[in-house]
């Protein structure tokens, strides 16, 4: 391998309202090399790639391609510099066959003409690099997840790309899948093109990887060489904080068996089955991918499970829709607020009332009613707003929580999932959503929580499942919670599946 260094990012700082993502990071590839980059959910990773690509322009700093200062980056000046990235989600028009998407916006033409035969013969000498029997002729759309991975590489070879990066590449991928996509990886490298390769899967890091970076937190802690690390200091590297001064909850007695999932399969998810007591706070942990949310769509009725059966209080319940969710007393604070769980142009009274609507049998709505009920949650939860009649577009986004909750809080409900619950939100807010929740389980309420903040599931948890996979791979008592224990079952280290 060539030590010749086709990529720099020197000094390179970044931020978002309320958020500082990166401060002075640095972080270089070598020509021919595979250089991964670690970090837990939330650390940086993403953001650093988008600002190779383009899509993000850093505050401050330098970046060099090829030995060339790279001013005002986008998309296109990226890839025209030989930077391709391919992300997790697929990237590919599902209609087209496999030497169309290889070739889109880049078709071979004389006279006016598609010179499609050529553009065939070159797919297929591609794809045969590769070791792929994927056809040029394929229907993208029909082809399996790690066979669409290995046309967008193909699109990426065409394009005669220096450095490629990967993002995540094999977090639905089948175990053949995945070693065929590292095969390719290691051979692209012998080529000399240079890829990064962001996984939490730790084996796939040190099968391939020549070097490692773990980021945390927005900071580079390190840069090895592999053959100089191990798995431990890897995954020390990757979580390294002290939970000690973090929100400390107040213990609640837990109670009887209130929430019974038995073999949940489908949507990503694979024989799924786990209990909920009366106060207690199950905590879900996992990298992307692992299925924590779509097994929350499949309880909550959002997406139809190929296998699965729910017991509320002992009895049998039919979860077809979110509605008979609702019916049955249980609430999902989902992920994306903005998107899933707030109308944003309409007011916090809207808002607060809208799922209580699902479950009254009232044909006429008394507008006193909804005018009690928002002002009594927004009190309660000291919602911060001169009028319910605010447009929740204009709230932050710990008031925008609070709303989403005041929502759920008024059916009544006794199971609630919360994801990703203090996301995006400050330290403040954080704790008081905190103490929300403590309140819910003092009141016997059952809590299920998808979080990727280590911290926070510690802090609030009294046992953590950990879904790796689509699959249930650890139910972590409280006296044994830590980072590194859920991090290591997270990532699969130690494990052979």
């Amino acid at each position: 391998m060539q030590s010749e260094t086709i990529l720099e990012m020197d000094g390179i700082s970044k931020s978002f309202p309320g958020v500082k993502v990166f401060d002075n990071l640095c972080f270089d590839v070598r020509k021919g090399e595979v250089h991964c980059i670690c970090g837990e959910n939330g650390a940086g990773k993403s953001t650093l790639i988008k600002i190779l690509s383009g899509a993000h322009m850093p505050d401050s700093g330098t970046i060099r391609i090829d030995g060339r200062v790279v001013e005002n980056n986008t998309p296109h000046l990226a890839m025209g510099l030989g930077v391709q990235t391919i992300y997790q989600e697929h990237n590919l028009f599902p209609l087209l066959s496999v030497y169309e998407n290889l070739f889109a916006g880049n078709e071979y033409t004389k006279g006016g003409l598609l010179r499609k035969s050529e553009m065939v013969q070159k797919t297929s000498e591609i794809l045969a690099f590769l070791n792929s029997d994927i056809s040029p002729f394929d229907i993208v759309g029909q082809l399996g997840s790690g066979e669409q991975k290995t046309v967008e590489v193909a699109r990426a070879f065409i394009k005669e790309s220096k450095v490629i990066i990967l993002d995540e590449p094999t977090a639905s991928f089948s175990q053949a899948e995945i070693k065929n996509l590292l095969h390719i990886v290691k051979k692209l490298s012998s080529e000399g093109i240079s890829i990064i390769y962001i996984s939490h899967h730790l084996e796939e890091v040190f099968e391939i990887a020549d070097r490692v970076t773990v980021i945390r937190d927005g900071m580079k802690i390190n840069t090895y060489n592999i053959k100089d690390l191990d798995e431990c200091t890897l995954i020390n590297d990757m979580v390294g904080r002290d939970v000690c001064s973090f929100f400390n909850r107040e213990k609640v007695d837990i109670g009887g068996i209130k929430f019974e999932a038995t073999d949940f399969s489908g949507n990503g998810v694979s024989n799924v089955s786990f209990v909920v007591r009366e106060g207690e706070l199950v905590g879900f942990s996992g990298m992307v991918g692992a299925g924590r949310s779509e097994l929350a769509e499949l309880l909550f009725g959002v997406k139809k499970a190929d296998t699965g059966s729910i017991k509320i209080d002992g009895k049998d319940v039919r979860i077809d829709s979110p509605i008979d969710a609702i019916l049955n007393g249980m609430c999902f604070i989902t992920e994306d607020r903005q998107s899933t769980g707030l109308s944003l142009q309409h007011s916090i009274l809207s808002n607060s009332n809208i799922a209580m609507y699902s479950k009254d049998n009232k044909r006429f709505v008394k507008p006193s009613d909804d005018l009690r009920v928002a002002q009594k949650y927004c009190k309660s939860m000291n919602v911060v707003s001169p009028t319910v009649h605010q447009k929740v577009s204009l709230l932050s986004g710990g008031n925008q929580q609070k709303v989403v909750l005041a929502k759920w809080f008024a059916t009544n409900g006794s199971i609630y999932i919360f994801d990703e619950p203090t996301r995006g939100i400050d330290i403040g807010a954080k704790e008081e959503i905190y103490k929300i929740m403590t309140q819910l389980l003092k009141e016997g309420k059952s809590i299920i929580m998808i979080s990727s903040d280590m911290p926070e599931l510690i802090a609030m948890s009294d046992r953590v499942l950990v879904m790796r996979k689509g699959r249930l791979v650890a139910d972590i008592p409280k006296d044994e919670m830590t980072e590194e224990n859920i991090l290591k079952f997270s990532i699969g280290g130690g494990s052979d599946d």
